[in-house]
């Protein structure tokens, strides 16, 4: 069967940094290959992806993810009736996501004891997990909980309304849902498939974390008063990575649905998710420590592949970890393993039929040049949302 799978594979280097820590607060590694290497979880840069949307996609396609999605629901309750009052809108919105997602939504007893304490009122309600919600989900249901609001048990209790309910919760997925998944505990049935995979990214060389020592000077300080106000120590590395991300575009688009807008065509929600992701996952990056270290890169290449088959990660390229020597720094070297381990992997195993698209920077990255066509970020957005859509108007 015939599949339109994305795989996006990035070489990018940072210098001194900790854009992903551990639980003692060293940043994260792995060993591979037998040695040691640089790392940054999948969650950290799923999450950066996530936060690039925001400056690329319109709010409409996108989704809150919070325990307090009762206040969220209410804040929408209210704007469609101004009459509600708060605490009522807080109850409607309880009600009708527990309908909804199976979520039993209700004041935490430890913030409702504090407020007993303190004399103040009662807090909202809240989720004891995560609710991951699109704007469009958190408005219909808002529409469901005002034409319920004069007995919202008794109204949701009727089947078809609850039926209305799930099916809200169930259609029209923003583009982080429709990518990143869903789980919910309480409500298998509107679980959603994320449809990208995002892998740890790891150095493409050996790593040893070093230890910086700091302090700060009171600013109060006299001549009679020498030494620091503070000292502390944070620990660092610097690296070339190799990051991957896989794509089911066919997933995204049965997540997606088709024509979210009359006046769109159908394949637009899947062409504008594919070129929100491809730029969001290349130009974000993890924010750990960006005011001490200010590693602001961009990657040095990135090659993205169009497939018929199944993903593939390259990352095999690097399991001899790359050795920096004399002028050659890692990400030539990084290039020239990369640009010779592709056509093999693609030869022996039939997979060098994709369509591909190579973004690089400088004379480092020149062998990766003859592996698909060079373009812009910018052109690389663009062809791969084209491609997909074409793709996709064909399958139909």
């Amino acid at each position: 069967m015939t599949r339109t799978i994305l795989d996006i594979h990035v070489l990018q280097t940072v210098p001194p940094s900790n854009i992903n820590r551990d639980d003692t607060g060293a940043p994260k590694t792995a060993v591979y290959g037998g040695v040691r290497r640089a790392r940054v979880s999948s969650q950290a840069w799923k999450r950066a992806t996530r936060r690039a949307f925001e400056s690329i996609l319109d709010p409409q396609d996108l989704g809150v993810r919070t325990k307090k999605v009762a206040e969220v629901l209410a804040e929408r309750i209210t704007r469609l009736d101004p009459s509600i009052e708060q605490r009522a809108a807080w109850n409607l919105a309880a009600e009708t996501v527990n309908v909804a997602t199976g979520t039993k939504v209700e004041p935490p007893k430890r913030k409702v004891e504090a407020a007993k304490k303190s004399g103040e009122d009662a807090p909202a309600p809240e989720s004891a997990y995560l609710v991951f919600l699109s704007s469009r989900q958190l408005d219909g249901l808002a529409g469901l909980a005002v034409e319920g609001r004069d007995d919202i048990k008794a109204f949701l209790k009727d089947k078809d309304n609850k039926a209305r309910a799930k099916s809200i919760a169930d259609t029209r997925h923003s583009v982080d849902i429709a990518l990143f998944g869903r789980m919910v505990a309480d409500g298998a049935d509107i679980n959603v498939d994320a449809a990208a995979q995002v892998a740890h990214a790891i150095s493409v060389h050996a790593v040893e974390n070093e230890s910086d020592y700091y302090t700060a000077v009171d600013d109060r300080n006299t001549d009679a008063e020498p030494g620091a106000g503070m000292i502390g120590t944070v620990e660092f590395n610097s690296s070339t990575l190799y990051r991957y991300a896989a794509l089911d575009v066919d997933l995204l688009g049965r997540n997606l649905g088709e024509g979210l807008r009359e006046d769109e065509p159908v394949a637009e929600p899947l062409r504008r998710a594919v070129e929100a992701f491809v730029r969001g996952f290349v130009e974000s990056l993890p924010t750990g420590k960006l005011n001490t270290f200010g590693n602001h890169t961009l990657p040095d290449a990135v090659i993205v592949k169009l497939r018929a088959s199944r993903p593939i990660s390259f990352v095999g390229a690097f399991e001899r970890p790359v050795v920096a020597e004399g002028q050659h720094g890692q990400v030539r070297l990084a290039s020239e393993c990369l640009a010779e381990y592709v056509p093999d992997v693609e030869r022996v195993y039939g997979a060098d039929d994709s369509d591909t698209w190579v973004l690089r920077v400088g004379e480092a990255t020149k062998k990766l040049a003859g592996l698909g066509t060079e373009v812009s970020l910018s052109g690389m957005v663009e062809a791969v949302g084209a491609a997909v859509a074409q793709r996709h108007a064909s399958a139909r």
